[in-house]
């Protein structure tokens, strides 16, 4: 059974000593952090879209089914 990329990154993980584990932590942070422009620049561009009878099932639909926050999203 070989082993997802995700298993295989916190396997190499658990090998490193403290200095390099940390540069790892900054690095994996930077990644994610350089995603957000992404993420806005996706809903910028797909802003209004949906309009009329659409975007108002869309509206009632998230309302319903994601009404959650978590803490470390944006």
């Amino acid at each position: 059974m070989s082993m997802s990329t995700l298993e295989l990154i916190v396997s190499e993980l658990k090998t490193l000593p403290p200095p390099k584990l940390e540069e790892a932590a900054v690095f994996v942070h930077r990644l994610a952090e350089a995603s957000h422009p992404d993420r806005a620049e996706v809903l910028r561009r797909t802003a209004g879209v949906w309009s009329g009878a659409t975007g108002a099932a869309m509206e009632k639909a998230i309302e319903e089914g994601c009404e959650r926050v978590e803490a470390h999203g944006w």
